[in-house]
């Protein structure tokens, strides 16, 4: 069996060259090994989280999938879906969140920074807390145990996540008694590019210094000549340690390339050449990507098509069957159907019978033998101590395991004969 790697695609914003070079680019990359079973999906149900705008939600979704179809991922070689098309994951979530443990989520990176700007503001720990936010951790489980994936690529971040799921899932096992999930792994790729912005921190929408991935070309080029750079004139050498430029540039050129870049900044290139450089560079390798994107995101629906089936064919393939190997796992079952192991006619198991001791008004101890269904099979006399009643009591539990009886030890009850028949009612019903 190859190997299962699953990637959820955060359905926010549109998509930069951060995006493309940090996640997108590798992600396909990799999509292209023969030895690995590949699962790509759109995570719209978890943009909820944070965002209440359905046209920005729809619009975004759009743009994402338009990017990594333009980009090269094959979804005739790889699953690619939306996750809102995959229904059984909200299910596996909900049977997943009956086996989680709340401590565990408490201690979940988004709900704890969460708790702490609260507690900073002197707020109610949980003010403005959805429980989405607070469940976020089930679903990112259930997105990865409905498919079985082995591998999640995901930040250093994210880890937390995927031991979550891991727990969740041998939790679940235990408790059904079967290893129906497999446990996943975080796939930690240490060489994770990151790209510097218009200003020279790490490129971020929540910083405001992104370059768009399909950004017209004059657009694009607008925006490389915007980065900033320090004051050396041109003829000056210029270092290419910290400069956004030629981080910026090697992320896109070839090895060559970039040794040839790194010359002109020691040999003193104009900051306004090495931008015209940039800007080359990059449009040369997304100018096709682009016309393709174009394309893909004037027919949405293409990409609702794409999408659709995608969903189609894993619910199909892995989702439908699961969920149903689940539901009957944990007894969500056809009430006309045998149980697996059950006789033909299935009945409930039946209660033993109870030794009930009590002391009446009249000072005196007593008890009574119980059936399953609460009826009366012995009633005793009574007794000066409780201690006597409870020694008797003993000898006929000894009995009804020895398949025995000393009579005379039984005189203070009603008569053998209710005894008999007592201890056989016992036998059978163990």
């Amino acid at each position: 069996m190859n190997t299962r790697v699953l990637t959820g695609i955060t359905t926010s914003g549109t998509p930069h060259l951060g995006n493309y070079v940090g996640a997108i680019r590798p992600a396909i990359a990799a999509s292209r090994d023969a030895d690995s079973e590949s699962f790509y999906f759109l995570a719209d149900l978890h943009s909820l989280i944070k965002a209440q705008d359905p046209q920005r939600t729809q619009r975004s979704t759009l743009e994402i999938a338009a990017s990594w179809l333009a980009c090269g991922l094959d979804p005739d070689k790889v699953w690619f879906y939306r996750q809102s098309d995959v229904p059984e994951t909200t299910e596996l979530m909900w049977m997943l969140t009956c086996v989680a443990g709340k401590g565990i989520l408490n201690r979940a990176h988004a709900y704890k920074a969460a708790v702490d700007h609260n507690r900073a503001d002197g707020e109610d720990d949980d003010a403005g807390v959805s429980a989405g936010l607070f469940m976020y951790p089930v679903l990112m489980a259930a997105d990865i145990l409905i498919f079985n994936a082995h591998k999640v690529p995901v930040g250093r971040d994210q880890i937390q996540h995927i031991e979550m799921a891991r727990d969740f899932a041998q939790r679940f096992n235990h408790v059904y008694g079967h290893d129906y999930f497999t446990l996943p792994e975080a796939l930690i790729d240490e060489n994770v590019a990151t790209l510097p912005g218009l200003d020279g921190r790490k490129m971020s929408k929540s910083y405001g210094n992104t370059i768009p991935l399909f950004a017209p070309r004059e657009e694009l080029k607008k925006l490389v000549f915007s980065i900033l750079t320090d004051s050396r004139a041109p003829g000056e050498p210029k270092a290419t340690e910290g400069s956004a430029l030629f981080q910026l540039y090697q992320a896109f050129a070839s090895r060559e390339e970039t040794a040839a870049f790194a010359q002109a900044f020691a040999a003193g290139i104009g900051w306004g050449e090495a931008k015209q450089q940039l800007f080359e560079r990059i449009d040369r390798e997304l100018a096709p990507l682009r016309e393709r994107y174009e394309a893909l995101i004037a027919d949405p629906a293409r990409i609702e098509q794409i999408l659709r089936a995608g969903g189609a064919k894993l619910r199909a393939r892995y989702a439908t069957p699961l969920l149903a190997q689940l539901r009957d796992a944990v007894g969500l079952r056809d009430l006309g159907a045998q149980a697996p192991g059950a006789p033909a006619a299935v009945q409930e198991k039946a209660a033993l019978p109870v030794f009930k001791q009590y002391r009446e008004k009249d000072g005196r101890f007593y008890f009574k033998l119980l059936d399953g269904l609460g009826e009366l099979m012995l009633q005793s006399t009574g007794f000066d101590s409780p201690r006597d009643a409870g020694q008797l009591i003993a000898t006929l539990k000894q009995a009804q395991q020895a398949d025995a009886l000393a009579l005379p030890q039984v005189q203070a009850v009603v008569d053998a004969g209710t005894i008999l028949a007592a201890l056989q009612a016992l036998r059978e019903a163990a």
